[in-house]
């Protein structure tokens, strides 16, 4: 993990810095009330008395108050506590405090520009990649399926006005899969105002202050998540919310307000933009789903390099490694002054850790034998989500999860977007390096463990190098992808890479005028005897070996211009044309996204010397 001096660049450390010395808001955790009195102070949770707040769920039995049977009355905005008074009525679960509006309501101008309050970080996406994966486990075949359809709340999968081509398949028509985490921050229950604090906070529009991009290849042989830092400024597009047609205006905010701007949709919509990468699902859990699902979990193990205890989320834990349940391990997942530089940096990190422990966990079903736990977790998972009306059934969640379970643990890997503080501190940037080929990753369906590299290295020497006919006979289709969320596509792209192919002996390119948006430039093939027809076309046009991809939704070689190239004709840095245009390093994440694997049982947090005791 990076460290940084106190002036702010990046160094020695010679003290740690608070998190005001970075410039971030201090207010963090505000009127979250104290433990009780017997509440685990270190060790394990699980040997503890204290009374969990997710307690309920390892009896079997819905949670203290929430209704039986159909999930009607549940509480409003995601929360899986008990009914709250205040919100009664099943209605249709929203994301604002006075139902009936969606993704934190209708924010006014004051709400959507001023300063996000601080007082509600908690760090719950892991609860969502725990719901997929329960139901992949669980069998989910004897459970009472309209009952649990009725918990899930569904929302519009993009709010904004320019959406992303999906992925094409690969040659075996296999398509990669992208799902958005997000935790919202809502404190529309009683509960959630218990576990978050800040009461003042009840009736305010929810932030999505936890982001994350899950990526499963094509092949399902790897999975890679990438986290971003909630207070990352960038472009969050025009959204217009559906259920009453109020139209957000495009506007430059830290990410998390997203959520403010029509819904999760919005989000969406705001990730495609900033990435380049198509979304193909999200899903969305609050504070009180955590609670409940590390307590039927039976628990998570984690690591620190030294004793650490933070006052703000109540984290008391010694030196090595705890398994922590309940609200201990919401302290854990919320944590940010105990472990790093004080920041969400290490707190992502620490979330890393935890989900990857769980993952495990689940894979082994060492703790999924009790069919008394299996559907208590299931209630859980299904009350505490929102998620895109592509998924939403419990059917479709559990399709979804046996597809997940496919992937191995080691070729699961977790990243942090390369990031960088913006002027004074109190908000981040992506990298654009880096964060730029973490992204191009994803685009491009390549593992950010590394190991696609050597597997595409092994089978190339029985694969055609050399065009299957002169070149004036290779049929080219040259498309125009140029156009994004963020720009508008150049006009005449692919009409001027036709006539330069035409230029250079392809006689039979063409431009085709089907509207597309694609971040980056590829070539694909069909049949396997195409592959050096394409190679031909990459060499003319100085385009490298990497982008040239085998793929089962064209008919011929056919070039996409992307937004990567949208001025000349020769390809940006391909100097001489070379085949790999010099850039082998992209075919793994870069140091600075501070990757972890899922299968490091090693891994432990470093403690912030100013928090341990």
């Amino acid at each position: 993990m990076r460290q940084y001096s106190s002036d702010g660049g990046e160094g020695a450390r010679s003290s740690a810095p608070t998190a005001a010395d970075r410039g971030w808001d201090e207010s963090l955790y505000e009127d979250r009330p104290a433990p009780q009195p017997n509440a685990p102070q270190g060790g394990s949770a699980a040997q503890s008395g204290a009374p969990q707040a997710g307690s309920a769920a390892q009896s079997g039995a819905p949670h203290a108050g929430a209704p039986q049977g159909g999930g009607a009355g549940r509480a409003v905005a995601a929360s899986d506590a008990a009914a709250d008074p205040e919100h009664g009525g099943r209605g249709r679960r929203r994301h604002t405090q006075r139902g009936g509006g969606r993704g934190g309501g209708k924010v006014n101008a004051a709400a959507a520009g001023g300063p996000p309050r601080r007082g509600r970080r908690v760090l719950r996406w892991s609860a969502i990649v725990l719901a997929l994966l329960i139901l992949a486990t669980a069998g989910a075949g004897y459970l009472y399926y309209q009952h649990l359809n009725g918990n899930l709340d569904k929302d519009d999968l993009n709010l904004g006005d320019s959406k992303l081509d999906k992925a094409d398949p690969n040659a075996e028509g296999q398509i990669p899969m992208n799902i958005l985490l997000l935790g919202s921050d809502s404190r529309a229950s009683a509960e959630n105002v218990r576990l978050g604090g800040s009461r003042a906070d009840r009736d305010r529009p929810p932030l999505a202050d936890v982001q994350m991009l899950l990526h499963v290849s094509a092949d399902r042989s790897n999975m890679s998540v990438v986290s971003v830092p909630r207070d990352t400024r960038t472009t969050i597009p025009k959204c217009t919310d559906p259920d009453d047609g109020k139209v957000y205006p495009k506007t430059v905010d830290k990410i998390n307000t997203s959520l403010q701007h029509g819904g999760p949709g919005c989000t969406v919509a705001t990730w495609e933009e900033m990435t380049g990468v198509p979304i193909d699902h999200f899903m969305m859990i609050d504070f009180a789903g955590v609670v409940s699902m590390a307590d039927a979990v039976g628990g998570v193990p984690v690591c620190v390099d030294n004793n650490v205890h933070d006052p703000k989320s109540k984290l008391k834990l010694k030196k090595g490694t705890s398994v922590i349940k309940g609200e201990q391990a919401l302290s854990w997942l919320r944590t940010r002054h105990g472990f790093g530089d004080g920041t969400d940096i290490g707190r992502a990190k620490a979330q890393h850790m935890y989900m990857n422990a769980m993952v495990r966990q689940l894979k082994s079903g060492t703790k999924l034998t009790d069919p008394g736990k299996l559907r208590s977790l299931a209630e859980a998972a299904t009350k505490a989500l929102t998620v895109d009306k592509g998924i939403g059934s419990v059917k479709k969640l559990y399709d979804l999860g046996n597809d997940l379970k496919r992937v191995p643990t080691k070729r699961i890997t977790m990243a942090t977007m390369p990031w960088e503080y913006g002027p004074g501190g109190s908000y981040v940037v992506p990298e654009k390096d880096d964060a730029d080929k973490v992204f191009s990753l994803i685009r491009n369906d390549v593992a950010f463990d590394g190991k696609d590299k050597k597997k595409a290295e092994a089978g190339k020497s029985a694969q055609p190098t050399k065009p299957s006919q002169p070149k004036g006979e290779i049929p080219v289709s040259v498309m125009n992808g140029t156009g994004t969320s963020l720009q508008p596509p150049v006009t005449g792209r692919a009409g001027l890479i036709a006539g330069e192919l035409t230029n250079k002996g392809f006689s039979q390119a063409v431009a085709d005028q089907t509207p597309q948006s694609q971040a980056d430039t590829t070539i694909r093939y069909a049949r396997a005897e195409e592959r050096g027809d394409a190679l031909a076309v990459a060499k003319a046009l100085g385009l490298p070996e990497r982008l040239v991809k085998h793929s089962s939704g064209v008919q011929k070689v056919t070039l996409v211009v992307g937004a990567d190239w949208r001025e000349g004709t020769a390809y940006p840095g391909s100097g001489s044309g070379s085949s790999d245009g010099g850039k082998q390093d992209e075919q793994k994440a870069p140091d600075s996204a501070d990757a972890l694997r899922g299968d490091d049982k090693k891994a432990c947090m470093e403690v912030n010397p100013n928090y341990t005791w």
